[in-house]
């Protein structure tokens, strides 16, 4: 007989992540900050961006499941019919990533980074060794 999985379904697994997507875009951090010559302090709204390890945490505190990595790992083949749904979280929050970076909401180097999306240069110095005749 098999073990009850914590979510049951690939469907109330999206559903649980659009419930956290919908917390984190509602919920943005509070940033103090002082502006003008007086130097009154303010608070800004900053939008947070969506992680993996995000999710998990919003799983945790609402008591659903403490350990998402069995289901994005398809840990001994028991999360297959996980894998769509798992692959499509990931890209939603790569794509909220990759566009807030571009659009200067996230620290963009931070994002590529995240992302793998660092740009590489390779720089070959060649020295070579002159012989004078004496």
């Amino acid at each position: 007989m098999g073990k009850n999985k914590y979510i049951a379904t690939p469907e109330i697994m999206w559903d649980l992540f659009l419930q956290y997507k919908k917390y984190v875009k509602d919920n943005p951090i509070i940033v103090k900050d002082w502006v003008g010559k007086d130097a009154m302090d303010v608070y800004r709204e900053k939008e947070k961006p969506l992680t993996i390890d995000g999710f998990e945490c919003w799983c945790y505190d609402n008591e659903i499941i403490s350990d998402l990595s069995k289901y994005f790992s398809n840990d001994g083949d028991n999360y297959s019919e996980y894998r769509t749904i798992c692959s499509r979280i990931r890209k939603a929050v790569r794509t909220d990533q990759i566009e807030g970076g571009m659009a200067g909401i996230y620290n963009p180097s931070i994002t590529q980074r995240l992302n793998n999306l660092v740009e590489k240069t390779q720089t070959d110095v060649k020295v070579t060794k002159f012989e004078f005749d004496e």
